[in-house]
C-alpha cells in the first residue's frame, strides 16, 4: 500500500485572537485564522494583492501554548495537515469546513523565535 502526504505550511498573520476550549475529556483545543498575503505585478505593471485565510485548530499543550501567546496580529509559521469537517446546522443544511490541524507553531516577528510542537514542548532561538 502506497502512503499519502497530507503537509501543510504557512507563514502569516492571526486575524483574531486565539479562543481556546476545552473537550468533554477536559482536551485543549484552540482555534484561530492566519492570513497568508500574495502579491504579484501583471505585465501591464498593475499590481495585485490577495488574502486567503486559514482557519487553524491546535489540540493539548500547543492548544494551551497558542492561546496563552498569540494575538491578533502576530506573525507566525504553522506547520500541520488539512482535515475537512461535515455537519448539519440549525435549519438543517449540510455544511463543510477544512481547516488547518497543527503540528507545529513559530511565533516569528520579534526579536526572539519560539518553536513549539504539539506536546506544547518548546525551544527557543536568539
Amino acid at each position: 500500500m502506497s502512503r499519502g502526504l497530507n503537509k501543510v505550511l504557512l507563514i502569516g498573520n492571526l486575524g483574531r485572537d486565539p479562543e481556546i476550549r476545552h473537550t468533554a475529556g477536559g482536551k485543549p483545543v484552540t482555534s484561530f485564522s492566519v492570513g497568508v498575503t500574495r502579491s504579484w505585478s501583471e505585465a501591464d505593471g498593475q499590481r495585485h494583492v490577495q488574502t486567503e485565510w486559514f482557519q487553524i485548530v491546535a489540540w493539548g499543550g500547543l492548544a494551551e501554548v497558542c492561546a496563552q501567546h498569540l494575538h491578533k496580529g502576530d506573525r507566525v509559521y504553522i506547520e500541520g495537515r488539512l482535515q475537512s469537517r461535515e455537519w448539519q446546522d440549525a435549519a438543517g443544511k449540510e455544511q463543510r469546513s477544512t481547516e488547518v490541524v497543527a503540528r507545529e507553531m513559530i511565533m516569528l516577528g520579534s526579536g526572539r523565535r519560539r518553536w513549539i510542537d504539539e506536546r506544547g514542548d518548546e525551544e527557543q532561538e536568539s
